[in-house]
C-alpha cells in the first residue's frame, strides 16, 4: 500500500464525483429550460412542460431576483441562468470543503503552503 494514499481518500473521490454528477444534471436540466424559454417553445408540449416543472423548483428561489426579458414570444430568463451560476458555485465550495478534508503528508503540505 502507498504509504502517501491515505484510507480515506477513496471515499473523497467518490464523494467529489457524485458533487459533480449532480451538478451536471442539474445544468443540463436549467440549460434546456433556459434554451426552451429563449426559443419560446409551447410550454404544453410534452417535453417543454417535463423540463419546465423538473426543474421549476430549482429556479423558485431566485425567480424575484430578476425580473423576464420578452420579445416577441422569446423569454430571456436572467434567472435560470442565475441559478445555474449559484449552483455551480454551492457545488464548488463542497467539493473544496470535501478536498480539505483529505489526508496529506507533510511533504505535500509545506510544497502546497509554499504556492500559497
Amino acid at each position: 500500500m502507498d504509504p502517501y494514499v491515505a484510507p480515506s481518500t477513496k471515499p473523497l473521490y467518490r464523494g467529489t464525483q457524485i458533487v459533480w454528477y449532480i451538478l451536471g444534471v442539474l445544468e443540463v436540466l436549467l440549460a434546456f429550460r433556459f434554451v426552451l424559454k429563449l426559443l419560446g417553445a409551447n410550454p404544453s408540449a410534452g417535453f417543454s412542460s417535463l423540463i419546465y416543472s423538473a426543474s421549476y423548483p430549482f429556479t423558485l428561489p431566485f425567480s424575484t431576483v430578476f425580473g423576464t426579458s420578452n420579445v416577441a414570444g422569446s423569454t430571456f430568463e436572467w434567472t435560470t441562468l442565475l441559478a445555474m451560476v449559484v449552483y455551480w458555485l454551492v457545488a464548488f465550495g463542497i467539493i473544496k470543503i470535501l478536498t480539505m478534508s483529505r489526508a496529506v503528508t507533510t511533504p505535500e503540505a509545506a510544497v502546497k503552503l509554499d504556492s500559497q
